[in-house]
């Protein structure tokens, strides 16, 4: 795996010896705000997944805190689908990235960077695509924790990988899982994860929320948090959009979890 290594003011992201060296965009998000506020950046970086395809991703790292909270957006979305979400998160401690999977596309005036350079290279871009994508972006985040497990979040079909995923890695502490569903013809997704030992949260609209229950059954109920919104909510992370009825109650039960790991 490559990665670069990205010197900014203010911030010190290091990887392996070997590493290329880039130059990359930062900016104080709170510089001027008031003192009491945190101390939140925002850096644009660049990783490579295991075909050497470049994955685009943004840092959010909060009073120095390297990231613990690794961001995928659904089926036609960028990262910026967590915009929003990820400066929440850090006025509650917690840093993270979110990153361009090859699955995808445009959403908040973010263009999936990795979308096209897939597309450049004639490779598929298919869900089950992505996952490589993802398992790249854990080991770029273990890394920079300095060998520390991270909590994985995914978004509808990126959920669903975020479950398969985190089930086998011992780089990941605890799975968050957005609307996750039978999405892959070829995997059994309900069997494929009844083995999960680790915290998982999962949600959905109320709509999904039986389907979701019946996909996360057979895992232990000692593991497992399943939030149900009172009002309709909606599929994916934008449950957490201030703009979604309801937001509220997901992200009160979401802190609630990641307080705990």
């Amino acid at each position: 795996m490559r990665f670069f290594i990205l010197i900014i003011s203010f911030i010190l992201i290091s990887c392996n010896s070997n590493s290329e060296k880039k130059e990359i965009e930062s900016k104080n998000i709170s510089k001027n705000l008031k003192q009491e506020l945190p101390n939140i950046y925002v850096v644009k970086t660049i990783f490579f997944s295991k075909d050497s395809l470049p994955i685009s991703a943004d840092i959010y790292e909060v009073d120095n805190k390297k990231p613990t909270v690794l961001l995928c957006h659904q089926a036609g979305y960028s990262r910026g689908e967590y915009n929003e979400t990820a400066m929440k998160l850090c006025n509650y401690g917690f840093s993270s990235i979110a990153i361009d999977q090859r699955s995808g596309g445009e959403v908040n005036g973010v263009i999936n960077k990795t979308t096209l350079a897939a597309k450049n290279r004639n490779l598929a871009t298919n869900y089950l695509d992505a996952k490589s994508d993802i398992e790249a972006a854990i080991n770029y985040m273990y890394e920079m924790n300095g060998g520390k497990p991270i909590i994985l979040v995914g978004s509808s079909y990126s959920a669903t990988l975020a479950l398969i995923i985190g089930n086998n890695s011992e780089k990941v502490k605890a799975i968050v899982a957005f609307s996750p569903g039978e999405y892959f013809e070829t995997i059994d997704v309900k069997n494929t994860i009844k083995n999960i030992s680790k915290p998982v949260f999962v949600t959905s609209s109320k709509k999904e929320s039986v389907a979701l229950k019946e996909l996360v059954s057979l895992i232990n109920v000692n593991y497992v948090t399943h939030y149900t919104p009172d009002e309709l909510g909606v599929h994916g992370s934008k449950a957490l959009w201030k703009s979604t009825e309801g937001n509220e109650g997901y992200w009160n039960s979401l802190l609630k979890f990641l307080l705990k790991q």
